[in-house]
């Protein structure tokens, strides 16, 4: 089935005002309307991949009719790695009084990749459990899971403007230079709104995510403050509350943690932050003396940025230099490297918060422009590892970010 397709059942799905409707619609082949609360979630279907699968080579066993139990989801743990079989059975046994403080847990993969100097969360995710966490509407569109599965990648509908795609409906999942080349199977209504993106585990696997290192949970009857409170006594996790999220965006009562995949993997670690008001953030401090300092640097001066980008920036701007294009960059206009902030407007954050871009010559190259930069300034760049924001599908010919490790001789 086509994309374009896809998108049409999306949007049925997206004003579908009656459950039964909807699954009526988006069923399997079978025709099941089965009420979603009758039966239990989360069985793996052992079914070999469809020979039908849009990636074979990613592809996992379709999920099959939707047939359990629909759960809201209250709480995202998320751990630097994976969480033990040992500590996953602590959280599940938690009381709160006399009212069991999981109803429902579900494990998967989340990390973090990049567009246009955006950061996304991605998880990776066994479609036949997920699924009942994200929606009656997301829930039952079966194409959407099916696609999943057969190794295509689902972004919520909400980035339709934001995240590009090639002319054969591909996005590129990863960050600089080393990014997989994945094709998008749905605009999906999911309402896990943490979750930009969702991949299967074998596309997991290849992105280089950390295997099971969350747990997306529904407490039931029990709060899910309080539910968090006995998690955090558990173990040091990020925790947060899904239901603050979907009213302001953003959880300030917990640190977020931010697992890079493809190029920035090893320039930033885990990133910890925790949201400390007027769109700022405030990086874990260990992580701000492992990764950032500040060097005095050819043209610009002193620069505060990410240790692994310096070598490769301080060549650029010394080519530069030396090559008569000193005067192409004003000093004045150097609008900054590392600043831990969300884009304004937003709760996103951007590579500056790594310190992996770099802001020049800022009055003449807004975003949305063509810019006014020297193109022989935008080669040298090039040649040394940077990214050029002037060649993005919303242009920002200001910026130019780490596209990949370049060891000056």
């Amino acid at each position: 089935m086509g994309l374009a397709r896809g998108r049409a059942r999306l949007g049925a799905a997206t004003i579908a005002v009656s459950a039964v409707a909807l699954l009526a619609a988006c069923g399997g082949a079978d025709g099941n309307t089965e009420d979603p609360s009758e039966a239990a979630v989360g069985a793996t279907s052992s079914a070999p991949p469809s020979s039908t699968a849009a990636d074979p080579a990613h592809a996992v066993a379709e999920p099959g009719p939707l047939s359990g139990r629909l759960y809201g989801d209250d709480l995202l743990v998320v751990s630097d790695d994976t969480l033990s079989d040992e500590l996953i059975e602590q959280i599940e046994a938690i009381r709160i009084g006399d009212v069991k403080g999981v109803e429902a847990a579900e494990p998967l993969s989340y990390a973090q990749f990049t567009v246009e100097n955006k950061l996304y969360n991605i998880a990776a995710v066994d479609p036949a459990g997920y699924r009942a966490f994200t929606g009656e509407g997301s829930a039952a569109w079966q194409e959407q899971w099916d696609r999943i599965a057969g190794g295509e990648i689902a972004i919520r509908d909400t980035l339709q403007d934001r995240i590009p795609l090639d002319d054969e409906d591909y996005v590129e999942v990863g960050s600089g230079k080393t990014t997989h080349r994945i094709h998008l199977g749905a605009w999906s209504p999911a309402e896990v709104d943490v979750i930009d993106a969702m991949v299967n585990a074998k596309w997991g696997e290849e992105l280089g995510m950390p295997e099971g290192n969350a747990l997306l949970i529904n407490t039931g009857f029990a709060s899910p403050q309080e539910v968090r409170k006995k998690i955090e006594k558990l173990e040091d996790l990020s925790i947060t509350a899904l239901d603050i999220v979907a009213q302001s965006g953003i959880d300030p009562d917990t640190y977020q943690t931010v697992i890079p995949v493809g190029s920035f993997a090893d320039a930033v670690g885990v990133y910890r932050y925790t949201p400390i008001g007027g769109g700022r953030v405030q990086p874990d401090p260990a992580w701000v003396r492992e990764y950032i300092v500040t060097e005095q640097m050819p043209i610009l001066g002193s620069m505060t940025c990410n240790k692994h980008m310096m070598p490769q920036l301080r060549a650029a701007l010394l080519e530069i230099q030396q090559t008569g294009l000193a005067d192409e960059i004003n000093p004045d206009e150097y609008a900054g490297c590392y600043y831990p902030r969300f884009i304004a407007g937003s709760t996103t954050l951007s590579n500056h918060s790594y310190g992996l871009a770099i802001d020049i010559n800022v009055s003449g190259n807004q975003r949305g422009t063509v810019g006014d930069l020297d193109r022989g300034v935008v080669a040298i760049f090039k040649k040394w590892g940077f990214a050029w924001g002037g060649d993005w599908s919303y242009t920002d010919p200001m910026h130019f970010e780490l596209d990949h490790i370049v060891e000056p001789g």
